[in-house]
């Protein structure tokens, strides 16, 4: 007993001890061990997850593109737009992806100013993402209306091999929701943003957690752009 008291008294406080005997000091000291707010922690664990689920369907989606034996279809005659008369490549998938990246641009200037607690400019900012996110999903379901049209479906398709079809609407509309629930999630926080919820437990680290997520969303959406529309 006396051997196991000394034992405990000989262990160094937090932050005073040197190799090994410092790393258990540490570690028993009931201390945060990293500086990160809980909310942050799991919302990084949360898109860590999401990485693993986005890859593994552009990884099938490369898979099933590479070993197809009927031709695939060129996305610039499937998505191509009619304006004036004139065939336009990619053009309605290149206006949402500006503007799907100008959101990323308001997002981040509403955590500059969620960081100086402005909250007018900070809550307009965030609305100003949440409009961009459910402009670029209205675009989405005009591209998807299209296409349906157009005879796509998940088990066929009439520009060339049917696995274009079930790849789209798997790869695109995953990411059309997420892009939605971001929407949903960017108004409720800038709504207590705006009625200071956030005043009153003292931070604004939500504003910066939502705005991970909506970078992530974007982030994705740069890859989705690559590998299924430009390739």
């Amino acid at each position: 007993m006396a051997n196991d008291a000394t034992t405990a008294d000989q262990t160094p406080a937090f932050g005073e001890g040197t190799g090994w005997s410092g790393v258990v000091g540490d570690w028993s000291s009931d201390k945060q061990t990293f500086g990160v707010p809980w909310g942050k922690a799991m919302m990084w664990i949360f898109l860590l997850s999401d990485t693993f689920i986005f890859s593994c369907f552009l990884v099938s989606y490369m898979k099933v593109r590479m070993s197809t034996a009927i031709a695939w279809p060129n996305p610039s005659e499937v998505f191509g737009l009619t304006v004036f008369g004139v065939d336009v490549p990619l053009l309605l998938i290149a206006i949402m992806t500006f503007v799907l990246i100008s959101s990323s641009g308001t997002m981040a200037m509403a955590v500059n100013f969620g960081y100086r607690r402005d909250k007018k400019k900070t809550v307009a900012l965030m609305l100003a993402t949440a409009a961009f996110g459910a402009t670029f999903v209205g675009m989405q379901a005009f591209e998807w209306t299209k296409l349906i049209q157009d005879g796509v479906r998940p088990w066929s398709n009439p520009f060339g091999a049917p696995q274009f079809g079930s790849a789209f609407f798997m790869i695109t509309g995953f990411h059309g929701l997420h892009v939605s629930a971001g929407v949903i999630y960017l108004v409720v926080v800038a709504n207590r943003v705006r009625n200071g919820f956030y005043d009153k437990k003292g931070n604004y680290d939500m504003v910066e957690i939502s705005g991970l997520y909506w970078h992530f969303v974007d982030l994705v959406w740069v890859f989705i752009f690559a590998f299924f529309y430009l390739w």
